[in-house]
C-alpha cells in the first residue's frame, strides 16, 4: 500500500509545483530582479480586479500607442471587473475594419465586444518604419515569454537610469541605457512617470504604482484562466486523495486474506 502514498504524494507535488509561483517562463538571462509580492502568486492566489483595471488604463493611456494585445478581446474585459454595458462603451472608442459591404469594399466601424483590441499599426513593416527599424512586441504574452515573468517586466518598466560613463560609448545612436534589459541598451524610451495619468479610481500614479499595475494586467493577459486553473488543482488534489482513501480502504477489504 505504501506505493499508493508515494503515488499520491509525488502526483500532489506535481499540482502544487504547477499551481504555486513556481511556472514556466521563457529562457534568458540571468539578471538580479527585485521580486514583488504579486497577489496571484502561490497556491491560493488571485488577481486584484482593482489592480487590473488600473493596468489595463495603463495600457491604454500609454502602451497601446505602440504595442498590441492581439489575443485579447474587448468581451474578455469583463474578467476584470466591466459590466456588459462598460465593455460595449470602451469597445465603441475604437475603429476597425469590416470586409464587406455590398460592393465588396472594406469599410470602418465602432467595433463590438466580440472585436479583438486593435494593433496600432497595420503590419509589421509599418511598426518598423514607425519605430527607427525595431519592432514593438506583441505584448499579450509577454510575460510568459521573457525569463522572470512578471518580475522582469515589472523592473524593466523601472529599469531607466542615468547611463554609468563607462558605458557611454558603448551606447547605439537611438538607443537608451536600462539595468534590466539583456545589453543594458533598448530601443524603448522610457514610459513611465509620476503622474503621467490620473487613475479613475483616484490612486496616486506613481511611476513604480503605474509599473505593479500594467504587469498585472499583462500577465492576466497572458494567463486569463489562471485563477481556474488553480481552482481546478486543488479539486484534482481533494478527488485524488479520497479515490486514495477508498481503493485503500476496498483493498484492504476485498483482498485481507491476502495479507496474511
Amino acid at each position: 500500500m505504501k506505493y499508493f502514498w508515494l503515488g499520491f504524494l509525488f502526483f500532489s507535488v506535481s499540482v502544487f509545483n504547477s499551481l504555486s509561483n513556481n511556472e514556466s517562463y521563457a529562457a534568458g538571462p540571468a539578471v538580479d530582479l527585485e521580486h514583488q509580492e504579486w497577489s496571484f502568486d502561490g497556491f491560493f492566489g488571485k488577481f486584484d480586479r482593482q489592480q487590473l483595471q488600473r493596468g489595463f488604463q495603463v495600457y491604454r493611456e500609454v502602451c497601446a500607442s505602440c504595442h498590441g494585445i492581439d489575443y485579447i478581446a474587448f468581451r474578455n474585459l469583463e474578467e476584470l471587473g466591466y459590466s456588459e454595458d462598460q465593455v460595449k462603451f470602451l469597445a465603441s472608442e475604437y475603429i476597425v475594419e469590416e470586409c464587406c459591404d455590398d460592393q465588396g469594399d472594406i469599410f470602418d466601424r465602432p467595433a463590438i465586444p466580440a472585436d479583438r483590441i486593435p494593433n496600432p499599426y497595420p503590419n509589421d513593416q509599418f511598426a518598423r518604419a514607425s519605430n527607427n527599424g525595431a519592432l514593438p512586441p506583441d505584448l499579450s504574452l509577454i510575460t510568459k515569454a521573457r525569463a522572470g515573468g512578471p518580475d522582469y517586466i515589472y523592473n524593466l518598466m523601472l529599469g531607466y537610469l542615468e547611463t554609468p560613463p563607462e558605458f557611454e560609448d558603448q551606447l547605439m545612436d537611438g538607443m537608451y541605457y536600462n539595468k534590466f534589459y539583456e545589453g543594458n541598451q533598448i530601443a524603448m524610451p522610457q514610459q513611465l512617470y509620476d503622474e503621467l495619468i490620473e487613475y479613475a479610481d483616484g490612486t496616486l500614479a506613481s511611476k513604480s504604482q503605474m509599473a505593479l499595475d500594467v504587469t498585472a494586467f499583462l500577465h492576466w493577459a497572458a494567463e486569463p484562466t489562471l485563477e481556474i486553473r488553480k481552482r481546478t488543482g486543488i479539486r484534482v488534489i481533494i478527488f485524488t486523495f479520497i479515490f486514495t482513501l477508498l481503493a485503500y480502504f476496498l483493498k484492504r477489504r476485498i483482498w485481507m486474506d491476502l495479507d496474511k
